[in-house]
């Protein structure tokens, strides 16, 4: 037995020395290694659609067939090398030789990335922090302050702006007219009559005293006859800030006006109510970001007669709203007091950046957009002391979003959402205005809030701080666990599968180390790139620089290195964030000398012919156009009315044209930043 064992051995270590045969010298057949192949092929797809089937969200089938073909590739090619490398000693020798040189290879590889990127990134931080910038997380975490300081720890706020969804009283701030039955459907039981059109051939001899007004049809100037008809029987409207009009004057109150409509041949309904305009009742502000809807029914009421009447979904009374929303009054009252509190600091972990607190949003959105249109009923009703008591409640709300005097709690978003809170907040200036409901005192109290907007200094902090928060993640946090942040998410994927086809995430597992510390050498550069647009010190915006940085970002999106893959994902485009802050800024730039404006015209019954005339009566100093570094651009215009406007984005004195994209809303780039009231009723 022994004798035997040995003689094998023997055999074994003899046919182990023999030169490597090659595989395909024996009797091997193709359609034997397709058979082979095939067999792996359908071993894969069944066993994938066995797992697939159990998943909530299961590959396509031509994804399980490709990953078919794939697998049972690359199995039988690792059979066939296992097959050859095993053939003899000297292949398995070759086979664990190369694989050595190859892991070797890899690890050098991956250790000179690693040190080249930490070095490329160590060089980056020491250049930028000799140029101001702080890099570092901790120093944007805001410290802690005494809770009887503290806006959040006062009574109600943190259930109105920390919890999630809010509290119940808050929710409903999202219910208004629009989704609850409004008081006026309950009062008014039949439609709400404006006006009854009769058509008459357009030559017919007319009675003047049978009818109210007289219209011909194919006439341009029929419209505005037309409105401004309609706009005498309402009364004074304005449009809220969900886009729903409000009236001063009860519906009941309302006598419909005979019309006359003078035309070669019947129009059709459609047509008719092309007569009205969609600014019928009130106008929208030029910056409006809603489109306007139509706040008018025509309806035919018979053979060449039609009627027109009030749509109810879209008007409600200034009272009736007012009466609806007084719900909230006794907590506005407390978040008011709660206000005056110095600080604004939340509870919380802010040792990661990306899950730090921060306060609800869409809170603050709702109630702001409430207490303006509670101060546009008050304006309407004439009530000009309780609209500025609104009026200054959205004002102070700015105070949860830039964090009271440390200016440490504003991040991108909260920035973002105080432009927007701060565009609501001119906005309803602008109705007061247009209305002629504001006084000489409030005129001056409202001056006072809008030269406490400084929205560049709290834009630039929030950019510095989302700087560093995005380094402070992608330097600290493993690779393993970044996928799962905020920053760089690879999307809702559930399974290894869906993972696997996310560039991201096999970026983030595969990549060296050093790659990363290379796309936040990238990512920082570029964010200096968009600071460096904004002139702090003469408080300007550099449109130029800005739009440079914005086209030279997108070629680095286009080239998907290994260096910039990261970075063109977390860095996002800045250049409509900044023209927004400057936007935004001017506009209460130019509220505040429209309330010089307003406080001149009420003493001396008319506008002055120069601003320079305002100082110092009415204003200590008249800011500047933050684009031109320049004054405000001023004229009067032939109506007794003025234009005040800004040269814009583009740097160029267009006159002041307002130019609008075709949805309506104001271009950004192109034309001039315009305050200009709109046309009274």
């Amino acid at each position: 037995m022994i004798g035997d064992a040995a003689r094998l051995s023997l055999k074994v270590l003899s046919n182990m020395n023999q030169e490597p045969e090659s595989i395909w010298k024996k009797k091997w057949r193709v359609w034997r290694a397709f058979l082979i192949w095939f067999a792996l092929f359908i071993f894969i797809v069944l066993g994938m659609m066995l797992i697939a089937g159990s998943a909530q969200e299961p590959p396509s089938p031509r994804a399980i067939f490709v990953a078919g073909i794939i697998g049972a590739s690359v199995l039988l090619c690792l059979w066939l090398f296992g097959h050859w490398s095993t053939r003899c000693w000297r292949n398995l020798r070759r086979t664990l030789l190369g694989q050595a040189i190859l892991a070797t290879l890899i690890a050098m590889f991956y250790t000179e990335e690693n040190w080249r990127g930490k070095r490329v990134w160590e060089s980056c931080k020491r250049a930028l922090e000799t140029k101001g910038a702080v890099l570092d997380w901790d120093a944007y975490i805001p410290p802690p302050v005494p809770d009887e300081q503290n806006v959040f720890k006062a009574p109600k706020m943190q259930e109105w702006f920390v919890a999630r969804g809010g509290n119940e009283l808050s929710r409903h701030l999202n219910t208004g007219p629009h989704w609850s039955e409004p008081a006026a459907e309950k009062t008014n039981t039949g439609p709400v009559i404006v006006a009854e059109l009769t058509i008459v051939p357009a030559n017919a001899n007319l009675d003047p005293d049978k009818a109210g007004a007289t219209l011909r049809f194919d006439d341009p100037a029929s419209r505005a006859q037309a409105k401004k008809l309609i706009n005498d029987i309402v009364g004074p409207g304005s449009i809220g800030a969900r886009d729903f009009a409000f009236v001063a004057r009860p519906l009941n109150q309302i006598k419909p006006v005979h019309i006359l409509l003078l035309a070669d041949k019947a129009p059709s309904t459609n047509d008719v109510a092309e007569l009205f305009p969609s600014d019928t009742i009130a106008p929208a502000a030029p910056w409006n970001f809603y489109p306007n809807r139509r706040r008018l029914r025509v309806e035919s009421a018979g053979n060449n007669s039609f009627r027109v009447s009030l749509n109810l979904q879209e008007i409600q009374t200034a009272a009736d709203y007012l009466a609806w929303t007084d719900q909230f009054q006794t907590d506005f009252e407390v978040i008011r007091e709660a206000l005056k509190r110095p600080y604004a600091r939340m509870d919380g972990d802010y040792q990661q950046p990306f899950a730090m607190p921060i306060p609800n949003f869409v809170v603050v959105r709702y109630m702001a957009q409430t207490l303006a249109q509670r101060t546009q009923c008050y304006l309407l009703l004439g009530q000009s002391e309780k609209a500025l008591r609104e009026l200054t409640l959205i004002h102070d709300m700015r105070r949860l979003l830039e964090g009271g005097p440390t200016g440490k709690q504003m991040n991108l978003v909260a920035a973002m959402i105080n432009a927007a809170v701060t565009g609501l907040y001119v906005e309803t200036i602008a109705d007061g205005m247009r209305l002629g409901a504001w006084r000489e005192p409030q005129l001056a109290a409202i001056q006072v809030q809008l030269k406490q907007i400084n929205l560049f200094p709290t834009g630039v902090a929030a950019f510095r701080s989302e700087r560093a928060a995005v380094c402070h993640s992608l330097e600290s946090i493993p690779a393993t666990e970044l996928a799962n942040q905020r920053l760089v998410r690879t999307g809702d994927a559930t399974s290894l599968w869906q993972r696997l086809k996310d560039p991201r995430f096999l970026f983030l597992t595969l990549a060296p180390r050093g790659w990363v510390y290379q796309n936040i050498a990238t990512l920082a550069v570029w964010d200096q790139k968009w600071l460096d647009g904004v002139d702090l010190t003469n408080h300007l915006i550099l449109c130029r620089q800005q739009d440079d940085v914005n086209r030279e970002l997108r070629g680095t999106r286009m080239d998907r290195s290994p260096y910039t893959f990261l970075a063109a994902i977390a860095l996002h485009n800045y250049s409509r964030a900044w023209q927004t802050l400057a936007r935004y800024q001017t506009m209460a730039n130019e509220a505040f000398v429209a309330c010089a404006l307003e406080r001149y015209r009420l003493e001396q019954s008319q506008y002055p012919k120069a601003l320079d005339a305002l100082v110092p009566q009415f204003a200590e100093q008249l800011p500047y156009d933050i684009v031109a570094g320049q004054p405000l651009k001023y004229r009067l215009t032939g109506d007794g009315q003025f234009v005040l406007y800004s040269v814009g984005w583009n740097e160029k004195d267009d006159g002041g044209q307002l130019v609008l994209n075709k949805d309506g809303r104001p271009n950004s780039e192109q034309g001039d930043w315009v305050w200009r009231y709109p046309t009274a009723q």
